[in-house]
């Protein structure tokens, strides 16, 4: 079963409800429901226009073992980041998955986030490097989706699959939600999820 946000239901200006607006590390991270004309969804979509580390969107009443997460992001500025991503099997805002694509860097990295520290996983069947290069355009909307079942991850970005990463840090069930980085503006719609049974 599959479960799709589209932020619509909120009022332009105001936080959804169901979420904790939070942060990795250090800032002011700010998301809001705003309205946006190239909307996929219209009329809104939930933008985070603050600056932390890392800041995040946490689905709370989602506990998700085996499933996967998909989104549609437009990076909007920034210019030390410019990056959207999705996070699984969130314990807090300390603890999780994430991959994320960057508009500056034109590629996608998947990374464990633990006790606050991120590190970037290696992608199977390659040694070594830092993610996959992919175009990530500023300006228009792309879709970034996670399949995630026991320590295999599958990301596919446009639609198109890209790697597979092997990790077994976090093997429990936990939350879902949206990451961006430092002074991202990011626009999301479409969050849509779901567990494998």
């Amino acid at each position: 079963m599959a479960e799709t946000l589209n932020f619509d239901n909120a009022a332009a200006g105001t936080s959804p409800d169901g979420w904790t607006f939070t942060m990795t590390g250090k800032g002011e991270p700010k998301w809001t429901v705003e309205a946006e004309s190239t909307a996929p969804s219209k009329p809104n979509v939930l933008k985070q226009s603050g600056r932390a580390t890392f800041p995040l969107a946490i689905k709370r009443d989602t506990n998700i073992r085996d499933g996967f997460v998909e989104v549609k992001f437009k990076a909007v500025a920034g210019s030390e980041d410019r990056a959207a991503g999705v996070i699984w099997r969130a314990k807090d805002a300390d603890n999780y998955y994430v991959v994320r694509a960057n508009a500056l860097e034109d590629n996608v990295v998947l990374y464990k986030t633990i006790n606050g520290v991120r590190t970037s996983l290696e992608i199977v069947g390659r040694r070594g490097g830092y993610g996959v290069s992919a175009p990530v355009s500023s300006g228009q909307w792309h879709v970034l989706r996670c399949d995630f079942a026991g320590s295999r991850f599958k990301v596919t970005y446009d639609g198109q699959p890209l790697f597979e990463v092997e990790d077994a840090t976090i093997a429990h069930a936990g939350m879902i939600g949206l990451w961006t980085k430092a002074d991202s503006v990011t626009l999301f719609d479409d969050l849509t999820y779901g567990e494998i049974k």
